[in-house]
């Protein structure tokens, strides 16, 4: 699967199961840990599907995915819109992303 495919999913599946945990903690029912942990799982699995050769690259190329993602998640879920900051960040990090996957490489 492509990476601009799987970042995205990725970064939804990790967000929505680190806020699953994160709300149990914090009070919510236990019946969110079992949506949490599947969605966690789901990440893991996602990331696995990344062909970039090593998966500590798949993995910081993924970083860059996941901070624009949390700024939007911020926005959807939480009703706090990015400020110019957070989108100059988020654009500099997604940036990173496309050098580390899209640089050419040896073999």
């Amino acid at each position: 699967m492509p990476a601009v495919i799987v970042y995205p999913l990725a970064a939804l599946a990790e967000i929505a199961g680190c806020f699953a945990l994160w709300a149990w903690w914090r009070g919510a029912s236990a019946c969110w840990l079992v949506p949490g942990l599947v969605s966690l799982a789901l990440f893991g699995w996602l990331l696995a599907q990344v062909d970039a050769g090593f998966a500590g690259r798949a993995f910081a190329a993924y970083g860059g995915v996941y901070i624009a993602a949390s700024l939007f998640w911020m926005w959807g879920a939480e009703g706090q819109r990015p400020d110019l900051w957070d989108l100059a960040g988020a654009g500099l990090c997604l940036i990173g992303a496309t050098v580390i996957l899209a640089a050419p490489r040896p073999g």
